[in-house]
């Protein structure tokens, strides 16, 4: 990846050293998001680019690790919501424009995942939304819901259990 010149001073909020014992749990993240290990390199490399160039943002007293996730699940999301806009190959075959599905199919289904979710149970909602929508490990959300790391892991089963009964 090259050399880093981040030092501990009043530019940067995070160190080198930081930054470097984060870069596995971000290949594991990415990998939620793509299967392919050269997109997951890309991903995590567009994220460390982007906490480098707006380290300035970075405060001190915050986690760097939910940072970092945040701004690889913003990066994906944006790349996500450009591709669905290009059109790959010929403008000009008009084939293709008969077999895309209408667009708000997959806005309905996500009313519908909308609606499933917040008919869960309140302690199925939390772990949705902790671990599978904001990217937290099952480690920090077990900290922040105060419980076992097991009780998490075991709520997100149960709730993707219930999700895929509901929208099947």
């Amino acid at each position: 990846m090259g050399e880093i010149d981040m030092r501990d001073d009043c530019r940067t909020g995070f160190t080198e050293r930081e930054l470097l014992e984060i870069l596995p749990a971000l290949r594991c993240f990415a990998r939620r998001f793509y299967m392919s290990p050269n997109d997951v390199d890309d991903l995590v490399q567009e994220t460390v680019a982007k906490a480098i160039a707006h380290s300035d943002n970075f405060r001190r007293g915050t986690k760097l690790r939910s940072w970092l996730f945040t701004i690889m699940r913003n990066s994906f999301c944006t790349k996500f919501s450009a591709s669905k806009r290009e059109q790959v190959g010929g403008v000009d075959d008009t084939a293709n424009w008969a077999s895309s599905p209408p667009s708000q199919d997959w806005e309905v289904r996500g009313h519908e995942l909308e609606r499933a979710i917040s008919a869960l149970p309140k302690n199925y909602r939390i772990v949705v939304d902790l671990v599978l929508i904001q990217g937290l490990s099952y480690e920090a959300a077990a900290e922040r819901c105060n419980v076992a790391v097991g009780t998490i892991k075991s709520r997100v089963n149960r709730a993707r259990h219930c999700l895929a009964e509901v929208l099947d």
